[in-house]
């Protein structure tokens, strides 16, 4: 194994690790952008074949790209693998693909970056891996029955490549409810395990939800701004929105119209049988409440503005449903599959530098640990609501890319060349 070095190894070539290598390759900063797979793997491998992106077009762009073609679409999610791919090529990103990190370490100067090929010595290192990085398997998994298989959502690809029968889809969220809409809309048998999640429109008084949001400022609210979301699991959950089809609302309602059976949250399996717990109805009341606070911030703004009078009517209708069971007979009700659409997790298991909390989360100030020289990039929530966005992570790793170079001048030997112009305009 050959020992190399570089200013600065990023992990991770997503959307995080290579925004940062454009600004890190416009400041002519030495670096290398090292990943398991290739640029953009989870979007390559980890995406259902339908998915496009939530968010509209004008909203999908990173540093120094040219816009997208049509700035009110969603971008399909193999587009954007290419989009990546195309990205990375245009100022000639110096990713290593199918490399692997086994462990970062601090160094007599720096860190020490060991992979699978090489090992790495850097003044900076920058965890890239992104706010989706492990898929997260609740504590239930190990009851399901063996003869029925089960899936992380990030493993699902299209109802074709699922067994026959009908589908227990766990988790209504983002993801959740566009599966179960997606195996309903293919003719399968779908239940809906229903946990905390967000409702919105698609769009609202004429235009695309974000278009609202950006406007408002809430994209742009930083955790100062909103204290109480500090902590992770405390954060507002993601809003249901697809970008499938030209873009489409999505709630619950529209789900159990179509034939989805909505039930609360899964509590576990005996046997041949799940339970599901009896609090449906307070789940869909809370979600409602949070959506009609939401528009109606949207309609106080319009009307101090735009000068727009909003309607006397609620602004969004409740959710009327169907009573879902507490209790299914998998074999009888013919259930081949279940689907965790639970979300994700973090995970450093290469990371023996002490830079995580007890929640073994990264403590972090916008990216910046307290290691000099370790740092974070594309984290919900980094420094502003829209960091983990794709038009959002540029903030960030522009931040990121401004402290290392102040670093770098005050230890100009160990990482650039001061006589080379720092342009970091995007």
């Amino acid at each position: 194994m050959k020992t190399r070095t570089t200013g600065t190894v990023i992990i991770g070539a997503g959307q995080a690790g290579l925004a940062l290598s454009h600004y890190l390759s416009r400041a002519r900063l030495e670096h290398v952008v090292l990943d398991r797979g290739r640029i953009g793997e989870r979007w390559h491998s980890e995406r259902w074949d339908s998915l496009a992106l939530l968010t509209p077009n004008w909203l999908n762009r990173l540093p120094g790209s040219a816009p997208h073609a049509h700035r009110n679409g969603y971008l399909p999610g193999s587009a954007f693998a290419t989009y990546l791919d195309d990205y990375a090529h245009s100022f000639s990103a110096p990713v290593q693909e199918g490399v692997s990190v086994l462990e970062v370490a601090k160094g007599k100067t720096g860190f020490v970056v060991e992979t699978d090929s090489d090992t790495w010595r850097a003044r900076n290192v920058v965890i890239a891996t992104g706010w989706a990085d492990e898929p997260r398997m609740p504590a239930v998994a190990p009851a399901v029955p063996p003869e029925i298989a089960q899936l992380h959502s990030n493993a699902y690809r299209s109802p074709d490549g699922l067994a026959p029968g009908g589908v227990v889809v766990v988790g209504a969220g983002p993801s959740g409810q566009q599966i179960a809409l997606e195996l309903r809309r293919a003719g399968r048998e779908v239940t809906l395990a229903v946990g905390r999640h967000g409702r919105a429109p698609r769009r609202y008084r004429g235009r695309d939800l974000y278009s609202w949001l950006a406007e408002t400022g809430s994209l742009d609210q930083t955790l100062d701004d909103v204290p109480h979301e500090r902590e992770p699991s405390e954060m507002s959950p993601s809003l249901v929105l697809s970008g499938a089809n030209g873009g489409e609302s999505l709630d619950l309602a529209m789900l159990d119209q179509l034939g989805v059976v909505v039930t609360g949250r899964l509590q576990g399996f005996s046997g041949r049988f799940a339970f599901f717990a009896a609090d449906l109805q307070a789940t869909v009341l809370a979600v409602d409440d949070r959506a009609v606070r939401m528009l109606g911030k949207l309609d106080r703004h319009l009307a101090e503005v735009h000068g727009f009078e909003p309607p006397a009517a609620r602004p969004l209708e409740p959710q009327l449903l169907h009573r879902g069971p507490r209790l299914l007979d998998l074999e009888g009700a013919g259930i081949s599959t279940v689907i965790w659409a639970t979300g994700y997790g973090r995970s450093y298991p290469w990371l023996n530098v002490d830079v995580r909390g007890d929640d073994g989360e990264i403590v972090h100030w916008r990216g910046v640990t307290a290691v000099p020289g370790l740092y974070a990039l594309g984290l919900r929530f980094q420094h502003r609501r829209k960091s983990h966005f794709v038009g959002g992570v540029g903030d960030d790793a522009r931040f990121v890319a401004v402290h290392m170079i102040k670093a770098c001048e005050e230890f100009p030997a160990s990482c650039w060349a001061p006589e080379i112009p720092l342009e970091l305009a995007s």
